[in-house]
């Protein structure tokens, strides 16, 4: 069974927190998948990975790409997990599906987003049915991530 992170973005927008949690992750040795609801929000993540800070970059490739099993992060649409990755962070309302095939599943929504509140929701009770351990993070006032549930 996947352990299941949802982490409700309220005071910093994805393009501030995937960053810190991808470094996370690769500084763990661990490779990663980045499955987005749409093609234009690759895009637009593949740029913002290799300039979101002036002194660093995410090695990244977006799904498709000649070496993407060479990957430490890849970013898709798909729903498989081409490069064995150990987590998958789902945004903007992906599909989770195969979240067993990781060892981590985090999914990440934006509290401004009813739409995406509600598949947060539905992903959550999906999750606790199938027997995963899910938590819920949520980011106090002073910006730290506290477990809610």
């Amino acid at each position: 069974m996947a352990e299941l992170l949802f982490y409700h973005l309220e005071r910093s927008p994805l393009d501030a927190v995937l960053p810190q949690l991808l470094e996370k992750t690769l500084a763990r040795g661990w490779k990663a998948v980045v499955r987005a609801g749409s093609d234009e929000r690759i895009q637009a993540l593949d740029a913002h990975l290799w300039t979101y800070r002036d002194d660093a970059f995410l090695p990244h490739g977006v799904e498709g790409g000649a070496h993407d099993d060479a990957q430490p992060v890849l970013l898709t649409t798909g729903v498989q997990n081409p490069i064995g990755a150990d987590v998958l962070f789902a945004v903007d309302g992906a599909d989770i599906t195969g979240a067993d095939t990781y060892h981590r599943c985090v999914v990440m929504f934006d509290g401004a987003d009813p739409d995406a509140v509600k598949a947060a929701r539905g992903h959550w009770k999906a999750a606790k049915d199938a027997g995963h351990d899910a938590t819920y993070w949520q980011q106090s006032t002073a910006g730290k991530w506290e477990k809610k549930a």
